[in-house]
């Protein structure tokens, strides 16, 4: 679909929530704590490496010992 086309349909559904009184409108703390959340869940995951390294599977118990 247009993505022009898709933002009147999206854009006609808001207006008649709005109108209807069914949609949601953010109060400015409503807001602030969103924002906090999603900035510190940011935060969070960039601490966490994104692929976890390749593990190696352990050598078996009789060549751990022949490599002492």
């Amino acid at each position: 679909m247009d993505r022009n086309r898709q933002r009147q349909i999206a854009s006609k559904g808001g207006r008649a929530a709005h109108k209807k009184g069914a949609a949601h409108e953010w109060t400015r703390e409503e807001a602030q704590v969103a924002g906090r959340k999603g900035g510190l869940a940011r935060h969070r995951n960039a601490k966490i490496p994104s692929a976890a390294p390749a593990v190696q599977p352990a050598a078996p118990a009789d060549e751990q010992i022949s490599q002492r």
